[in-house]
């Protein structure tokens, strides 16, 4: 029944938050450039009707994939919350009037079909360690922090496309940072119900997710979704089950066929994700 609870929910955070980025993504392009990566942005964007409606959409994915991560564990929720382009890109071509391409069921076809492969190999998760102590945090949470103050500062410096992708690799790490954290701050709240406000993680999440959605809004005024969000559908995912391995303790498949299994269903999802990535939806 846990199993059931965690896939309905991430996919419902995966539609969700599909819907909302499309919305964000139109409004944040109508901000001042000069508000890029900075607080004001997101204060500019919330007197927009249309991004406060994403807005609403984004965080109910929140929600729901807290719910998904109180009940399952990192590896399996997050590549199923990952498939939100599968339902982004039927949204704008419905919004355009224009009927989807063959090569856009194929990209949906490979990333469905790759994550499901990719699911099917997964062996019975161990409950592992629910509330990581913080000393095991500290590393990832250092290299993601300098990583991210790397990208924004190169990207500052580079062209639109390339500012784009690398606002939207930082925006990645920091959504599967708090993916993470959000699981442990589940974890605690199951544990020690209000008492989990005493502790460090519930207040973790607000930072990195305020940090999170600056560096994701500031991608989406940048450049189109072509480039921003095939690469945060890429890399969160990937990043949060390196987290789920390191930090939480969960396992990858632990057969040589397995693992076969579950590296071509990746391959076939970010194949689909590439192919999506083509797709002129994506872009204004």
């Amino acid at each position: 029944m846990s199993t059931v609870v965690a896939v309905v929910a991430a996919l419902l955070a995966a539609l969700s938050f599909g819907v909302g980025s499309v919305i964000q993504q139109e409004a944040a392009q109508e901000a001042p450039a000069r508000e890029s990566m900075r607080l004001r942005l997101v204060l500019d964007l919330g007197r927009r009707p249309r991004w406060l409606a994403g807005m609403i959409l984004v965080v109910s994915s929140y929600a729901l994939l807290g719910l998904a991560l109180a009940f399952g564990p990192l590896i399996l929720v997050q590549p199923l919350a990952a498939t939100d382009l599968l339902f982004a890109l039927p949204l704008l071509a419905w919004r355009r009037r224009v009927g989807m391409t063959r090569l856009e069921v194929a990209g949906i076809a490979c990333t469905a079909g790759g994550v499901a492969l990719f699911l099917t190999a997964l062996p019975p998760s161990p409950e592992g360690s629910a509330v990581p102590a913080a000393r095991e945090w500290l590393p990832v949470i250092l290299a993601i922090s300098c990583a991210v103050v790397l990208l924004a500062e190169t990207g500052r410096r580079s062209r639109a496309p390339t500012r784009t992708a690398l606002y939207a690799i930082g925006a990645a790490l920091l959504l599967a940072l708090l993916d993470s954290l959000t699981k442990s701050t589940a974890g605690r709240f199951r544990a020690d119900g209000l008492g989990a406000l005493a502790h460090w993680e519930p207040y973790a999440v607000v930072l990195v997710g305020l940090t999170g959605l600056i560096v994701a809004q500031s991608a989406y005024q940048a450049g189109s979704l072509a480039i921003s969000l095939p690469l945060i559908d890429t890399l969160e995912p990937m990043t949060a089950v390196l987290i789920g391995v390191a930090v939480f303790g969960e396992q990858l498949a632990s057969s040589t066929g397995a693992l076969v299994v579950q590296a071509l269903g990746a391959a076939m999802a970010v194949a689909g994700i590439v192919l999506l990535d083509r797709s002129p939806l994506a872009r204004p």
